[in-house]
Formats: C-alpha cells, sequence, structure tokens
C-alpha cells in the first residue's frame, strides 16, 4: 500500500512538472534615431490571470546583491522576488550613498566605505532605480515581482521563460527609459499551451534619451571633490 502510494506521488508529481512549458521570444527595438539600444535591458514576465490557480512561489536569487565596483552597479538590471533582501556591498575604495526615491522602494543607505555592506528588503512588487548621491554616472534598477515566471533579454535579445504551466496570463514588459504609458500599451494578455510556446517578436519602441536624475535631495550634483573623504578614502 506505501510503495503504491509513493508511486502515485511520484507519477502525479511528474506529470505535474511535464505540463510545465518553456516559453521563449525575441526582443528587437524600433531604430528612429539610429541609436544602438542593448536589447539585453528588456525583462518580461508573466503574471496569472486565474487567482485560483496553483502558481509556485518565485523563485529564489541566490544571495541577490548589487555589487559598487569601478563606479557603476553590478549587475545593472536585478530581478528578484517581492520580500527579497538584497546586499549593497561596495567593492571600491571609496565611500558610495546608495539611495532610491522612486514608486517601488524608498530608501536612502547612508554613507559607507570601503568594504561594508548595507542591505535592503524589498517587500513589495515594482521597479526601482538605484543610484548614488556621490556618484551621478551610476544607476541600476531593481525589479522585485511577485510571479517566478520572467526572463532578462540576452543582448541578443533572446528571451527564455522556463517552467510555464498552461493558462491564462497578462505579459509584462519593462526596458530602460520607456515611460510607463507606452509599458501598459504593450502588456497584453496570452495563453500558453502546448501548441503557443512563444510570444514572438517584440517590437519595442525606443525609449527617449533620459535627462540627467537629480541627487537625494532633489538638486543637480555637485562636482566631484578627490580630496573629500566622501569621494574617496585616504
Amino acid at each position: 500500500m506505501i510503495k503504491r502510494l509513493v508511486f502515485s506521488t511520484v507519477f502525479l508529481t511528474l506529470s505535474l512538472s511535464a505540463q510545465d512549458l518553456t516559453i521563449t521570444a525575441r526582443v528587437t527595438f524600433d531604430k528612429a534615431d539610429g541609436r544602438k539600444v542593448n536589447a539585453g535591458q528588456a525583462v518580461v514576465w508573466l503574471s496569472p490571470q486565474d487567482s485560483h490557480s496553483n502558481v509556485a512561489p518565485p523563485t529564489s536569487v541566490q544571495s541577490p546583491r548589487l555589487v559598487q565596483h569601478n563606479k557603476t552597479f553590478e549587475p545593472h538590471v536585478l530581478v528578484v522576488p517581492a520580500g527579497s533582501l538584497v546586499a549593497f556591498p561596495n567593492r571600491d575604495p571609496f565611500f558610495h550613498n546608495v539611495f532610491s526615491l522612486f514608486d517601488g522602494k524608498r530608501f536612502d543607505l547612508g554613507l559607507y566605505e570601503a568594504g561594508s555592506s548595507r542591505d535592503v528588503r524589498f517587500n513589495k512588487p515594482g521597479i526601482s532605480y538605484i543610484f548614488c548621491n556621490i556618484h551621478p554616472e551610476m544607476s541600476a534598477v531593481v525589479i522585485s515581482l511577485d510571479t517566478p515566471y520572467y526572463a532578462i533579454a540576452s543582448p541578443e535579445g533572446e528571451l527564455v521563460v522556463p517552467h510555464v504551466p498552461p493558462g491564462k496570463y497578462t505579459l509584462h514588459l519593462w526596458y530602460e527609459g520607456a515611460l510607463p504609458e507606452i509599458l501598459r500599451a504593450l502588456s497584453r494578455e496570452v495563453i500558453v499551451s502546448e501548441a503557443n510556446t512563444t510570444l514572438g517578436v517584440l517590437h519595442l519602441p525606443q525609449a527617449p534619451l533620459s535627462a540627467a536624475h537629480k541627487n537625494l535631495y532633489g538638486r543637480d550634483y555637485d562636482p566631484p571633490v578627490p580630496a573629500s573623504p566622501t569621494y574617496a578614502r585616504p
């Protein structure tokens, strides 16, 4: 009886896993002004429309981090499950002051020195634009999701979303600099089935050139002062 129960459980698990599908797509940009656009900055995710469906919990990212190195954030785009604790280690030989004042998560980590790290919990779905209050050239994006079905495009624009159960979903897209109304217009319903495992080619309008962002206090950045302890560590 026990062997039969174990076999039935394994068979059911394998059957359910076999139903999961791999969804593919490709992103291209309309080059209205001839600028070269990195398709690797595009993110696609699928939100199940059936609230009663058995949706797997978001896949955990192993110790998600946005590393500060050479006055950049690495990686530039980070996707995490909502509720994730993200580390912001400073690998530069000088101070940083990481902050975000936008819709996804608002925070100010203050000044912290080389070799130290601070954490932020992204406790709800949203898109957070990350900057440094000392170095205006530094920027990154953290996208926190309540669905495990997402993909970040390769530099060539290829997207692969694994382990998607058949069903009805809302397709969402994000890419650098896109206006909210453009992103809303690109959202649409898709049906995933064994006969429909591709989203096709997603033609995205090129985003406008972004203006220089302000600092933590809503003002223009001061010119760098290399001798300052907030800029370089002696």
